[in-house]
């Protein structure tokens, strides 16, 4: 595809990397089951999933740099630091299992590019066509959303194959291109921001305001995960939703900061 002219193509690696640890089946019933857990560090962060086996694939997501300082030292560097940054997790994980697991870093990667299609002799799809960071959960979704989008165009449009192909292309890029940022965006709001009042206020109102007017206010992660709206149109709507609110604070502030000059004045005029 790169030898084609007009094709475009963006590799970014994260100067992060990431390893897979394990909790064992036996911990199990320690922590609530179908769930992801989230240990947000700030500049690094664990997670847990579970898995049909009743075990639990844990990651840790950290600085390239951080695990070569943890490589570097031995058997105790590394459980001091899981003893001082995730005591909890190291008792469901165990030290033998954390030592004899913890290796060399995998790295994390963002690709970008456009066209996919070269006329109607190839289309690339998929991580080929848009891999991203792991951090929105939505790479084999977006493969998968490929795969419909590109059935839709070739049997429902009434195109030929490379017509279809190209309109793919031309659609497809700019949404893939969307989730690739989101994604790379939701790792700082993973490990830090989940921690901040703001961030955990906006989620509550989001809610709030997606329960009261349903389809007119859907939050970003339920409009991504749970609907069939492209991803820059999920963007599109997150931007002026966060329109909306700064308005309606800004009129309550305005409003607020009048309404005490006012009542200011008249105690003063009252006296």
């Amino acid at each position: 595809m790169m030898k084609q002219p007009m094709f475009n193509f963006s590799q970014t690696y994260i100067e992060h990397g990431y390893i897979e640890l394990t909790i064992p089946p036996a911990n199990n019933y320690k922590m609530e089951p179908n769930h992801l857990h989230i240990w947000p560090r700030g500049e690094f962060m664990l997670i847990a999933l579970p898995n049909q086996d009743r075990s639990w694939t844990v990651t840790l997501f950290m600085p390239l740099v951080k695990f070569d300082e943890l490589l570097e030292g031995n058997a105790n560097t590394i459980k001091s630091f899981f003893h001082k940054n995730f005591p909890d997790a190291l008792q469901l994980i165990g030290e033998s299992n954390l030592i004899e697991d913890f290796s060399k870093p995998f790295h994390l990667v963002s690709i970008k590019c456009t066209k996919y299609n070269v006329g109607n002799k190839a289309v690339i799809l998929g991580d080929s066509a848009h891999a991203m960071v792991p951090f929105y959960g939505q790479g084999m979704n977006a493969g998968f959303e490929d795969c419909r989008i590109l059935d839709e165009f070739i049997h429902n449009k009434g195109l030929d194959l490379e017509e279809a192909l190209g309109l793919f292309s031309r659609t497809r890029s700019k949404n893939a291109e969307a989730i690739c940022n989101l994604s790379m965006y939701n790792y700082s709001e993973m490990r830090q921001l989940v921690t901040e009042w703001s961030y955990i206020f906006r989620k509550k109102l989001d809610n709030i305001l997606y329960w009261i007017f349903s389809s007119k206010w859907i939050p970003l992660y339920q409009s991504i995960t749970f609907t069939n709206i492209t991803y820059s149109e999920c963007l599109q709507n997150r931007k002026r939703q966060n329109l909306i609110l700064r308005n309606i604070f800004c009129v309550l502030l305005c409003g607020g900061f009048t309404s005490f000059s006012w009542y200011t004045f008249w105690w003063k005029q009252s006296r």
